[in-house]
């Protein structure tokens, strides 16, 4: 092989180098147990008013990102809302962050999967990027102090809720 090819090939594996990780890296943000979560104020669906995750500080919050296209947040709604109430006695809330979605399809799936706990709205990307979301749907649990307990990168059941999520809060992970 001359030194040209060599160079050239050379040059080719960095280019690729490059776009993998930044791939890996989409939107920059890591975020890792223990770290303190990225809050904003955001709109309330279906609205007026706004709220933020800042609002719960004292209490085991699980924000769930979710999109009204996605099928396991469709399947995962009902599921929030047993848990919501069943602890929410117990200084626990649930925050649902509506993501890479429009307003009006993200009122028509709460109408179709009604919950009682807080749902905001990031407008864009920027609560995904935020997260270094990855997809939807995904739980953060955050401690009463405002760090992340538990990240899932993916749909919750019951058995998650009861078997990973609830001895967390009740002090014994």
């Amino acid at each position: 092989m001359s030194a040209r090819s060599f160079l050239a090939f050379l040059a080719v594996l960095a280019v690729v180098g490059l776009l993998a990780y930044g791939l890996l890296n989409k939107g920059g943000t890591t975020l890792a147990v223990g770290d303190a979560v990225p809050d904003r104020i955001l709109p309330a669906l279906p609205g007026p008013g706004h709220g933020s995750i800042a609002q719960h500080r004292g209490e085991w919050v699980l924000v769930n990102l979710w999109a009204s296209w996605c099928i396991p947040c469709r399947e995962e709604a009902p599921v929030l809302e047993r848990f919501y109430r069943r602890r929410r006695a117990n200084h626990t809330a649930v925050v649902g962050i509506n993501v890479q979605d429009n307003r009006d399809d993200a009122v028509a799936f709460l109408r179709d999967h009604p919950t009682t706990y807080a749902q905001l709205r990031s407008v864009g990307d920027e609560r995904s990027s935020a997260f270094g979301s990855t997809g939807v749907p995904e739980n953060f649990l955050i401690d009463p102090s405002g760090r992340l307990a538990l990240i899932w990168r993916g749909p919750v059941d019951d058995r998650f809720l009861r078997d990973r999520v609830e001895p967390l809060i009740e002090g014994s992970p």
